[in-house]
């Protein structure tokens, strides 16, 4: 079994509305995310490769990125509560045509969220 991945950024704000009234999260504010996509799968006798890095962008681009990107991820459907977690789930669902393997999503350089399907 093969894993690849690609990566991705996109510009959003947030809030998380169900945290303390005294958490600096509970405020709007911005990140600067990123996304890795990781797709699992058999590498193709013919083509060499388990799938196309373009199709993945492609996909990525018209159902993920033009969604959020510069976006206020509170007021799309499914992000009301826009962790990293849920966030990290929802590109999943929107990606689910891949054999993914997981998708990673970091809202700092430091902290993140990693979902392997369920």
């Amino acid at each position: 079994m093969n894993k690849v991945y690609k990566d991705f950024t996109f510009e959003a704000a947030h809030f998380l509305p169900h945290v303390p009234p005294s958490h600096k999260c509970r405020h709007m504010h911005g990140h600067s995310y990123w996304v890795r996509v990781t797709v699992r799968g058999i590498v193709g006798p013919e083509t060499g490769m388990l799938i196309d890095y373009s199709d993945i962008s492609k996909v990525f681009e018209a159902k993920v990125f033009d969604v959020l990107d510069h976006k206020m991820l509170n007021d799309i459907k499914g992000l009301e509560n826009s962790t990293s977690e849920l966030l990290a789930m929802w590109i999943w669902h929107r990606m689910s045509e891949f054999p993914l393997f997981s998708v990673e999503v970091k809202e700092t350089p430091t902290a993140g969220a990693i979902y392997e399907g369920e």
